[in-house]
């Protein structure tokens, strides 16, 4: 069974210009996750998706292997991203000359998972038999609880139930996507854009993991997270 890891890395961004690249401790960003891909020792092959010229050639100086430029049509700032890994697997294929069985995505702006959740959350995605697995963190805030939206002229709480819960942890259970870590079966990611379905499992991140980055201040905080980690 083959498998392949995608790096999804765009030029620009509107939160932080080039954050993809930017340094940490003397290393682009996307390099922390090219070097965890490597270290789980899960994927067949690494490849890297970008739609810059400069990027394709800083991530071969780094060890990466990029051999294909993103098309315009999927480099747009509101190009959804699962078209963006199909075609890297597609591109893949025809490279490498066989198909892959599975996909793991795993996003540059995440660069404080561990190994460990890469290993997890694979482990995971193969024991329950799943199509799609994503990585989420316990969410802050509860749509139950304590989150309002503004519907027919009045704020009211996002979603309702039968009971109205005194406490968020008498809430249901809700999770955020923090974009980590996206596992799909060949079959699945070629047919469909849609992440939900029986067949789609989670895998849990503490928060001091899944720290996304997307503006300067989480830029920021990820570079002090990660030098306290290299302090240990």
């Amino acid at each position: 069974m083959k498998t392949l890891c995608t790096i999804c890395i765009r030029s620009g961004s509107q939160g932080l210009i080039n954050k993809n690249i930017l340094k940490i401790n003397k290393k682009p960003l996307f390099f922390f996750t090219l070097e965890q891909a490597k270290k789980s020792n899960l994927f067949d092959k690494i490849v890297i998706s970008t739609d810059s010229l400069k990027i394709y050639r800083l991530v071969n100086k780094y060890g990466g292997n990029a051999f294909f430029i993103r098309p315009k049509s999927l480099s747009h700032n509101k190009s959804p991203k699962i078209p963006v890994i199909r075609h890297a697997l597609l591109e893949s294929e025809k490279f490498y000359k066989y198909k892959f069985d599975y996909i793991v995505d795993l996003d540059v702006t995440s660069p404080l998972r561990s190994i460990q959740d890469i290993k997890k959350a694979f482990n995971k995605f193969k024991k329950n038999h799943s199509n799609i697995l994503f990585s989420v963190t316990k969410a802050n805030k509860n749509p139950y609880f304590n989150q309002i939206e503004y519907k027919k002229n009045k704020y009211d709480l996002v979603k309702k139930s039968n009971i109205l819960p005194k406490r968020r942890q008498d809430s249901s259970k809700v999770f955020d996507m923090n974009a980590s870590i996206y596992i799909w079966k060949r079959n699945t990611l070629i047919k469909s854009d849609n992440l939900f379905s029986k067949r789609t499992s989670i895998y849990i991140m503490p928060k001091e993991r899944s720290w996304d980055i997307d503006d300067n201040v989480d830029f920021e905080f990820a570079k002090f997270l990660i030098k306290k980690k290299n302090e240990k």
